[in-house]
């Protein structure tokens, strides 16, 4: 089989999207992934099907909205027969490598009890070849790299993070991290590839590269831990923090489960207030400025290698981040912010396109069959997406959705959650569905718990209008699409299967929905 070229994915954990477009953009900078946008597709309305980490991380890879895979948190395993973009690359010829993880929890159906595979949901997932261990609350390979650097005893996660404070002081959140620039998690990964990257003269290549950051814990190595002054830099957005707790019976637990003390180490007693979300941003921007730089470097290598212009180069990130938007912090929410994703797409074949800003409606499950399109691979029946391909090439596909749908379990079957207890619910319950049209947000609520619907031609998500008399007929058109999407979305392994007297025929995957029939523009009073 003749393989199309090479296939770059990369992947950054926590990014929200409007640090690169958007409301936060004139803020930080980004200058690598910028330039690439100018030679590049970006999608500006793309969006996480399901949060957190795991979760999020196995929509992407499966081709599958979360109430299919049902991998739903970190932890819950994931099914060893679904299909992924690992193994159908495989069948195009492909040796899928991973740098970095994938936050998989294996099948303990296909594992002895005692399998270490089943002691993290760290795994990484099967049909990737792990060329280097890159994973958040391990990191042995990292950890190691340090102590040969002459770090000495490398403490193990989380204390790993503890910055390093002058001796003649209090420690501070934004003294810089015990290890430099030059030693970073980012920087080891980033140098890892690179170092792999240059025996990869064999024919073509798929390597996932997954950066642990800007997730936190929020430390960062000079001079990123000091390179933009939260004095300069907005407030969050948002009430305070007894009126966003008010807004919905969600919203009280998810606000007491993460404060700032919680995404970083060593502070305990941190105060909760404006001063500390402007030092937590700031930690956060220079983060995300340090995996740019990183990104950068990765970019120039290929193109003075000559190998960019084979190269279809995707990154994105896995999820967003409140950021202290609304008092919350984090990826445990139902607002944009958590689930709004940048994602950038450089084929060099359509060079026609490059600079292009497609708004149309896109989700983490098109990646995968985007990525085995690209390689000339049949798309499995399972995967819930769609290819971004016609979008590549600077037009339209005929049909495509109106709208994107996410959700989010808030449960733990084993230890329950804030949620749980404090609004006594049973595990398959505690979850959310969130459907996004061109106009309204719905969120949909389990458990009897009331919808939040946001009008964006208004008050967007600082008004809930699902109570209001006039806005009756929108909160039962959105009801009806969201049930509408998950009845067409059910898993479809075998469902377009038939079984003959030839043998089985499988139908070929249908276009993704269109436009439905016009309707009436709601207007409220």
């Amino acid at each position: 089989m003749t393989k199309q070229g090479n296939v770059l994915f990369i992947t950054l954990d926590q990014l929200r999207a409007d640090v690169v477009f958007g409301n936060l953009a004139g803020q930080v900078d980004m200058p690598a992934l910028r330039s690439l946008m100018t030679k590049a597709v970006t999608f500006t309305r793309n969006y996480s099907v399901s949060n957190p980490c795991g979760p999020s991380r196995a929509s992407i890879l499966t081709g599958q909205y979360a109430m299919n895979h049902r991998s739903v948190r970190n932890g819950s395993p994931l099914r060893h027969d679904i299909p992924n973009v690992a193994t159908e690359a495989r069948k195009a010829g492909y040796l899928p490598l991973l740098f970095g993880y994938t936050d998989t929890s294996r099948d303990p159906r296909v594992h002895a009890p005692g399998d270490p595979a089943l002691k993290t949901y760290e795994h990484p997932l099967h049909g990737f070849h792990e060329v280097v261990e890159m994973r958040s609350e391990e990191s042995r390979a990292w950890r190691a790299h340090l102590m040969a650097k002459g770090y000495g005893n490398v403490p193990a996660y989380p204390d790993l993070y503890i910055p390093k404070g002058s001796d003649d002081r209090s420690l501070r959140v934004d003294d810089p991290a015990f290890y430099s620039a030059k030693d970073s998690d980012t920087a080891f990964l980033t140098n890892a590839f690179l170092t792999d990257l240059a025996t990869r003269d064999d024919g073509a290549w798929f390597s996932h590269l997954t950066f642990i950051r800007p997730h936190p814990p929020l430390v960062a190595p000079a001079p990123y831990n000091r390179m933009y002054d939260p004095e300069t830099l907005g407030h969050p957005q948002g009430m305070g923090y007894d009126a966003e707790a008010a807004v919905h019976p969600f919203f009280g637990p998810a606000l007491a489960a993460i404060r700032p003390k919680n995404i970083v180490r060593g502070f305990s007693d941190l105060p909760d207030d404006a001063a500390t979300a402007r030092a937590m941003r700031a930690l956060y921007f220079g983060l995300a400025t340090e995996v740019d730089h990183h990104i950068g470097r990765i970019l120039i290598t290929l193109r003075e290698s000559g190998q960019l212009d084979r190269t279809l180069v995707i990154i994105t990130a896995d999820h967003g981040e409140m950021l202290g938007d609304r008092q919350a912090w984090g990826k445990m929410s139902c607002y944009d912010a958590a689930y709004h994703t940048p994602l950038i797409i450089r084929d060099p074949r359509n060079a026609g396109a490059f600079g292009s800003k497609v708004d149309a409606f896109t989700e983490a499950v098109d990646i995968a069959p985007t990525i085995l399109d690209w390689m000339g691979q049949e798309i499995p029946s399972s995967m819930d997406g769609y290819s971004l391909l016609p979008f590549l090439t600077g037009g339209d596909p005929d049909t495509w959705r109106d709208h994107s749908y996410s959700e989010l379990d808030f449960a733990d079957p084993i230890d329950p959650t804030p949620w749980q207890r404090w609004l006594n619910l049973p595990a398959d319950i505690a979850n959310l569905a969130i459907l996004r049209n061109g106009r309204h947000t719905l969120v949909h609520f389990n458990a009897g718990l009331p919808p939040l619907l946001f009008d964006h031609a208004g008050d967007g998500e600082m008004r809930d209008i699902a109570g209001i008399p006039e806005a009756a007929p929108i909160l039962l058109e959105m009801t009806q699409a969201l049930l509408s999407h998950r009845m067409q979305h059910a898993d479809r392994t075998l469902s377009a299967t038939m079984i003959t007297p030839e043998g089985a025929v499988r139908a070929p995957r249908q276009p993704p929905l269109g436009p439905r029939p016009d309707r009436a523009e709601w207007q409220l009073g």
